[in-house]
């Protein structure tokens, strides 16, 4: 391999495994989210049926995943995820990081918007504790869409969580193994304040809430209202 494409994919490399620092851009990425979630569900015949979402025990919004690729090709990403409380409603969102790799001959970068709907408590858990992954520590599939959450394949029946990927205006489900989803603390905090969890968060302990954190939350208890 050439020198320059080593040190590329090194550099690339440490960018993604490298802790997320929290700073001012927490509001603009809850805004985001808050986008991708309203365009996704006003597609007409191509949104996460309602019916679903209603269901969820949790949903994870993470716009502009970014893919690269020159010889190790690979995706990260920052978003918001909140779960169902007791009493039916979504607690505050908790700040995540997305990353996942591939390895083949890859050229260019993409952009892209992911979503991840948890039809068990299970996940939930595995997310609480810190990080799991799509397919090792739950089950994921590729999610239905349209107007009906039947799923089609024995794999959809069976998985934990459905995902969906939004690029270039096209909004499908899309299988996303190997994907690794980690708490971002430093963000939480910067947004939260200092010493909160996310078990912290998702327990309703916390006062410190911005408006752009709220406005995803109540977009949320919107799509999801009976």
């Amino acid at each position: 391999m050439r020198p320059f494409l080593l040190a590329a994919a090194a550099l690339l490399s440490l960018t993604w495994l490298a802790p997320t620092h929290a700073g001012e851009n927490e509001d603009k990425l809850a805004e985001n989210a808050k986008r991708v979630l309203k365009e996704v569900m006003q597609a007409p015949d191509k949104a996460i049926p309602h019916d679903l979402l209603r269901e969820a025990h949790a949903i994870a919004v993470v716009p502009d995943v970014i893919k690269a690729g020159l010889v190790v090709g690979g995706r990260h990403g920052r978003g918001l995820i909140a779960v169902k409380t007791r009493d039916g409603t979504w607690s505050n969102p908790v700040f995540v990081s997305m990353t996942g790799g591939s390895l083949g001959f890859q050229a260019g970068v993409s952009s892209t918007d992911v979503i991840l709907v948890f039809r068990t408590q299970r996940g939930v858990e595995s997310i609480v504790h810190g990080k799991f992954t799509l397919g090792a520590d739950a089950s994921a599939a590729a999610g239905p869409v349209g107007r009906s959450a039947q799923a089609s394949t024995d794999a959809q029946l069976k998985a934990e969580i459905y995902s969906y990927s939004r690029a270039r205006g096209l909004f499908a489900g899309a299988a996303l193994d190997g994907t690794v989803i980690r708490i971002d603390n430093d963000a939480d905090q910067a947004v939260y304040g200092e010493g909160v969890t996310a078990r912290r968060i998702f327990d309703g302990g916390v006062t410190q809430v911005p408006n752009a954190v709220v406005d995803f939350r109540d977009l949320l208890e919107e799509y999801t209202a009976k």
